[in-house]
């Protein structure tokens, strides 16, 4: 890259502050980068804090999202519009149907939507849905197959079986499995161990219980998990809840077979009783050694601490599998509560952050009964 490459972009990352040092944009495309950067983060007051100049103005607003569309790439885009929304409180806008038309709907957008959820218009709602089913879709592109094969690979090797009836025997198994009984003189294998699968296919196998916790600060976590969630439910091998809490407890396990109108039954914002989710997830477990607990919050308890961890000591007694995710998002770890990790770790539950990719990889560790302890340091 020339000098003078070099001088155009320091030019528009510091912006019109740094124009007498560095001259102003070149061409017509460059001008227009700068613009659409300016009206965001160019200074008003140098002395005081940064302020934009898109104003209250909703036209004003799409215009600007549609430059900045033609001119930035997506990744580029979404975090510009993040900072739109957060700098210059543009909340209140996002309800008119003409500006969600024109932004590009990513999981920071669906996470403040969903804060909205209780005040969108009706004018604005069927917008909104399909802001949020579009970025679902994305999501699901990304973890479906991935999330059905590492679920399904964990299922199966649970119900192989060491003594099967003839028609059960998996035979490609079996064989590999005893390749060292091989007798060249008859050219065959005579199988001392034989490898197949119960004939369970169409039973459920384990039952999944998630608890996400919907506080402002999993915003992110909340989208993630609700699509894994409708995954997950559509497996016939899996019976699969999901409850959503702040400091009431609201199950959405019927609403699965779809994850927007799971997305809409969330409230984000608000207290937390994770003790209370906890109690109301217990409810649900039916054969607590065939069970996956997901617990995924920051761990701030607002209800009763000791009792909350008493619980999930007793859960881990009776053999229910207990996974407790900090976030389960690109981020990393939010801010979170390090005495309630700490106690979680001592009772043998360690928390950690996953992210989506990870997950599917995760939960196949759990279903598969391995030690997952290995996760915390991998994830974080």
């Amino acid at each position: 890259m020339t000098d003078d490459a070099h001088a155009r972009r320091w030019r528009l990352l510091l912006g019109a502050a740094a124009e007498s040092e560095l001259g102003s944009p070149g061409g017509q495309h460059e001008q227009a980068m700068d613009r659409a950067l300016g009206a965001l983060y160019d200074a008003g007051d140098p002395s005081g804090p940064r302020s934009g100049g898109l104003g209250a103005s909703a036209p004003r607003v799409a215009r600007w999202l549609g430059d900045i569309r033609t001119y930035f790439p997506t990744s580029v885009v979404e975090i510009m519009q993040r900072d739109a929304v957060e700098r210059l409180d543009l909340t209140q806008l996002l309800l008119e149907p003409e500006l969600l038309e024109a932004v590009e709907p990513d999981v920071h957008l669906v996470g403040t939507l969903l804060s909205l959820n209780g005040v969108i218009p009706e004018t604005t709602r069927a917008t909104a849905r399909t802001v949020v089913a579009a970025v679902v879709k994305q999501i699901e592109e990304r973890i479906a197959a991935k999330t059905v094969a590492a679920v399904s690979g964990a299922l199966n090797r649970a119900a192989r079986i060491a003594r099967p009836r003839h028609r059960d025997i998996d035979w490609d198994r079996t064989i590999r499995a005893n390749l060292a009984h091989y007798l060249p003189e008859h050219r065959t294998v005579v199988p001392q161990r034989l490898i197949g699968y119960g004939r369970r296919s169409q039973a459920v196998h384990r039952e999944v219980v998630l608890a996400i916790d919907q506080s402002g600060s999993m915003a992110a976590s909340v989208v993630y998990a609700s699509v894994f969630g409708a995954v997950l439910a559509s497996m016939r091998s899996l019976r699969t809840s999901l409850v959503v809490f702040d400091t009431e407890v609201v199950d959405l396990t019927e609403h699965l077979d779809d994850p927007v109108d799971v997305l809409f039954g969330t409230q984000l914002g608000g207290g937390t009783d994770i003790n209370r989710a906890i109690a109301y997830s217990q409810s649900l477990i039916t054969k607590p050694t065939d069970t996956l607990f997901v617990l995924i919050s920051d761990l701030y308890e607002g209800g009763v601490r000791e009792e909350m961890l008493r619980r999930v000591r007793s859960m881990t007694e009776a053999g229910i599998q207990v996974l407790v995710l900090l976030a389960l998002s690109d981020e990393g770890a939010p801010s979170y509560d390090h005495d309630n990790a700490a106690a979680l770790a001592a009772l043998g539950v360690p928390a950690f952050a996953c992210t989506p990719d990870h997950f599917p990889d995760l939960l196949a560790d759990a279903l598969d009964r391995r030690d997952i302890s290995r996760w915390a340091g991998a994830t974080r």
